[in-house]
Parts: structure tokens; C-alpha cells; sequence
């Protein structure tokens, strides 16, 4: 490497194939991922009492009628989806994982891809997907399918 006196040059280093930069970043344990289910919870029941009253004041009685008679599965689905997904797209966060220090981000430490996060909350309503986290390396399904890490941010 040849000497460089301009003080306005950028810094040269040699960095070999066999180095390789990491970061350290430490998965967020199953305590903290329990505290985010149970705060997550709570924030999407509060967003369908919030969709509900605000769907009842604005669009009136014959439109609460009409999401009564739709089956309750689709009107969880879509609370579920307009929770994480703009959420999780946007910060890598919800209200659960700000609380707790944690973040989700792809394989290798970056913000996840916007289908990433929509895998991610589709493979929530697999049938028991809760347990999924007792098998394995500890990774519910939500993250090992579409290839997300929740980690420790501070």
C-alpha cells in the first residue's frame, strides 16, 4: 500500500478474504419474546375496539352490522395485519418490542424485506404456531420460515 499524504484522501486498509467483520447480536431470549406476545395483544385488541368504533361512528350501525357477519377469523386477520405489518415494514418494531428493547431484522442483521414481514404475520395463524418455540433452536415458525431474527437493540 502506498503512502498517502493528502489529508482529504480516505483511509486505505488491507482486509484479507479470511477476516470477516460481525457484529455481535444477541437474539432476544423467550421471557422477552413472552412479554412482546403479551403487550402485542393488547395493542391489537385495542386497535379492533379503536377500528370498531371508529367503523360505528363514521359508517353507522348497517356497517357494524356487516363486519358482525363476517366470520371472526377474517376480521382477526385483517386487525392482525394492520398491527404488524406497518409496524414491523416501517421500524422493525411493534408497541411490544419498543417496550422490551427488541427488533426483528433479517438474516443477515438488516431491516427485514416488506414480504418478510407480511410471512412473518401470515405464519402466525398457523395451527399451534405458539408452540413452535419449544422445538428447534428456539424460533417460532413466524421466524424461521420467512428468515427473521428477533434480537436485543439495547
Amino acid at each position: 500500500m502506498e503512502e498517502n499524504n493528502s489529508p482529504y484522501q480516505a483511509p486505505e486498509s488491507e482486509i484479507s478474504e479470511n477476516s470477516k467483520l460481525t457484529n455481535h447480536i444477541e437474539p432476544a431470549g423467550l421471557g422477552l419474546r413472552f412479554l412482546n406476545l403479551i403487550i402485542d395483544y393488547v395493542g391489537f385488541f385495542l386497535l379492533a375496539i379503536a377500528v370498531g368504533f371508529i367503523v360505528g361512528v363514521l359508517l353507522g350501525e348497517r356497517a357494524l352490522n356487516g363486519i358482525d357477519s363476517a366470520p371472526d377469523f377474517v376480521f382477526g386477520l385483517v386487525i392482525v395485519l394492520m398491527y404488524y405489518v406497518p409496524l414491523e415494514a416501517s421500524m422493525g418494531r411493534t408497541l411490544g418490542k419498543l417496550i422490551t428493547g427488541t427488533k426483528v431484522v433479517n438474516a443477515e442483521g438488516g431491516k427485514p424485506s416488506f414480504m418478510q414481514v407480511v410471512g412473518r404475520t401470515l405464519c402466525r395463524f398457523i395451527p399451534f404456531e405458539a408452540f413452535s418455540f419449544f422445538f428447534g433452536e428456539g424460533r417460532g415458525w413466524h421466524d424461521s420460515i420467512p428468515k427473521t431474527y428477533v434480537i436485543k437493540c439495547r
